[in-house]
């Protein structure tokens, strides 16, 4: 048997990065390093496409084992995370109904978003009936979380349930689901009584060590378009004003950050996400040690995942899987408490029976057949990862101490600068997603051509953004604009009812958990959204117009260009909508003209070799006779030439494809 202090490939010597760096330089021939090697990450510092050892010689958090401070590794022994699906409570019965079957099919925490304050004492019964809740974790998020606080709270002192076993968790958000959704507090202005209701409901529930009163719902920053490391430093500053407002309504720093459960989404930036929640612990761990906390268990981070809202896409949903399950991967791997995998339809309809089954089972696979569970912080020690690791944490720490010298968070957001930040964030991502930089698969990129939207798609659902009602993951069917109030009752503005005195414009006097009419305090709010949801609203008007226009590939000249050209501009057109007609090629112009025009269609788009377009162009165009919208594909150097003869439209890979779309489907009449 071979000595187990035996080293593998001993027999060769070792390799310097300079060696390594000599023979990236050579196989780059001049081309720039920095260029083509390095990626530029939006979140504000360089990747190298390769890591050594030596690189893991200035990472400070190495060292420390599974389940020890600063908890990069994991906050347990263990990495077994918790599935959750979430139903929206229209009624408590067909809600209860809906959760037991989410139960028997895998889920091991279930999610109930009150809509409003409307479960009575009798309907919350019925809403819990069958499920016991040392086995499930249940959270409450919504309008009523609150008053479900106390609900359950009290049931649970009725039927004398262990302390210890019972595990729920209550989103009640002010900070970011009123005062960073909807622009107010609601409750007064500052929010102090707001704080003094969860710091009550703390006291309430102390027996009961596993129930949680403080959301800090970070993925809200994300859906809105903030970068990796902005999501991360606001919901880190969000909590840390959690303790500190906490503490001021009498509440100890072991007490405060014991109530708090952190939500954060996760995207498909794979491994930047898996460090992410990485830097998440290790910072909250930090935070926390300063308050020196009589118990460990303080300091470390309480955090659930939900797949990424922003990403999701109308058209080609099926994709949304995929999406979710690199998402789901990489919060699993991070190590998180518990993991929501939205339902792929999410985006525009309340999730059916298959969608929601498909994203149970998304994890379900992860744990059952890939044994994700078993295995704790496994990215531990790569030196990609680990760097990756240092370097959010570093640029996230940075912007958190920026939020605390403004005074922290609340004094942050009504100044403007949070909202600020992530706008600029939210630009750069629709600029990326406007010129393909960034790829959303089967919505800027690649479109399934025969696709047309169905009868559950409208202007509505493909127009709203993500709700901003506050709910952890609603499903509500909102149809506010990102600046409204949620409209879940009834359409109305107002979740307060109908002794209200606000719709009147009066003082708001109803004292509801999530009273939406603060009125006009100024303060901007953010504005969730989707990523695609610029080009899905252009390409619904073009399925809604009752026309089909459609654009004709004049394949010519060079026949690989011709062909190379023409898949690009049937993606171009493709993302509209726009019916493309495509060929493989004509050796005859003439022919390739007579052909185009015998289809009808409106756009005819000349495909050939950037030399070629100098005599082609021109021809066509005369073929043509004004009969069509002539495009060439490409930047030529003659385009000056062919723009004096006429010849103005011109596609590329450096194009505005959004906004050359819209041109061409405003030229069209649609």
């Amino acid at each position: 048997m071979a000595n187990k202090e035996q080293k593998l490939l001993t027999e060769f010597p070792p390799v310097p990065t300079e060696k390594w760096e000599e023979v990236i330089t050579a196989d780059l021939k001049g081309a720039d390093y920095q260029k083509k090697l390095v990626w530029k990450t939006a979140e504000g510092f360089d990747v190298r496409p390769y890591y050594r050892a030596e690189d893991l010689e200035s990472v400070s958090h190495l060292g420390a084992g599974i389940g020890e401070f600063p908890y990069v590794r994991s906050t347990g022994k263990c990495n077994n995370w918790r599935i959750q699906q979430t139903v929206t409570v229209k009624d408590p019965v067909s809600a209860n109904a809906e959760a037991l079957k989410a139960i028997a099919g895998g889920a091991e925490a279930v999610g109930f978003v009150l809509r409003c304050d409307e479960v009575c004492e009798e309907g919350f019964g019925k809403l819990l009936s069958g499920i016991d809740p040392s086995a499930v974790e249940l959270t409450f998020s919504g309008a009523g979380a609150a008053s479900a606080a106390e609900r359950f709270i009290a049931r649970l002192d009725v039927q004398g349930a262990a302390p210890d076993a019972v595990r729920a968790n209550f989103v009640i958000d002010p900070i970011i689901t009123r005062l960073s959704l909807k622009g107010a507090f609601g409750c007064c202005e500052d929010g102090t009584v707001c704080f003094s209701r969860i710091a009550e409901l703390v006291r309430k529930g102390a027996k009961y060590p596993k129930l949680r009163f403080t959301g800090v719902s970070g993925h809200h920053f994300h859906n809105s378009g903030s970068t990796i490391v902005q999501e991360l430093a606001f919901t880190l500053a969000a909590g840390h004003e959690y303790v500190v407002k906490l503490m001021e309504a009498g509440l100890t720093a072991d007490e405060a950050a014991g109530s708090i459960r952190f939500s954060m989404a996760v995207s498909s930036n794979y491994f930047m996400e898996i460090a992410k929640f990485r830097a998440a612990r290790m910072l909250w761990a930090n935070i926390m040690k300063a308050y020196e906390p009589k118990c460990r268990c303080s300091e470390k981070m309480f955090v659930h995942a939900v797949t990424s809202k922003w990403n999701l896409t109308v058209y080609d949903p099926y994709v949304n899987m995929l999406r979710g399950t690199t998402e789901a991967m990489s919060a699993s791997i991070a190590g998180v408490h518990s993991l929501e995998v939205l339902p792929f339809d999410a985006a525009y309809e309340y999730p059916t029976e298959f969608s929601s089954r498909i994203a149970r089972n998304v994890q379900l696979l992860l744990k059952n057949e890939s044994h994700f569970d078993s295995v704790v912080d496994p990215s531990g020690g790569s030196y990609y990862i680990e760097t990756l690791t240092r370097s959010i944490a570093e640029q996230a720490w940075a912007l958190f101490r920026e939020v605390e010298d403004k005074g922290g968070y609340i004094e942050a957001f009504k100044a403007g600068f949070i909202q600020d930040k992530i706008e600029e964030s939210a630009n750069k991502k629709d600029m990326n997603i406007a010129t393909r930089r960034q790829i959303l698969l089967g919505t800027n990129q690649y479109p399934n051509f025969t696709e047309t939207a169905g009868d559950e798609i409208t202007e509505k659902t493909v127009s709203r953004s993500a709700c901003n009602c506050g709910c952890e993951s609603c499903n509500c069917g909102a149809e506010g604009d990102g600046n409204d109030a949620c409209k879940c009752n009834d359409g109305e503005e107002c979740t307060c009812g109908d002794d209200c005195n606000c719709k009147e414009g009066g003082d708001c006097n109803c004292g509801c958990d999530d009273c939406t009419c603060g009125g006009d305090t100024g303060i901007r709010p953010l504005r969730p959204y989707r990523g695609g949801m610029a080009f899905e609203e252009l390409r619904l008007k073009v399925d809604r117009s009752g026309r089909e226009p459609k654009a004709f590939m004049l394949t010519c000249g060079s026949l690989a260009m011709a062909r190379a050209r023409s898949q690009f501009s049937s993606n171009f057109f493709g993302c509209a909508g726009i019916r493309v007609i495509d060929n493989n090629f004509f050796s005859d112009i003439e022919e390739g003209a007579r052909k185009a025009l015998e289809s009808g269609a409106e756009i005819v788009v000349v495909c050939a070799a950037d030399d070629d377009y100098a005599t082609l162009a021109p021809r066509i165009k005369e073929l043509l006779g004004g009969k069509a919208i002539l495009v060439v594909a490409g930047a030529p150097a003659s385009m000056d030439e062919l723009k004096a003869q006429g010849i103005g439209n011109f596609i590329n890979v450096r194009s505005n494809v959004l906004e050359t779309l819209k041109q061409y489907v405003a030229e069209l009449g649609i």
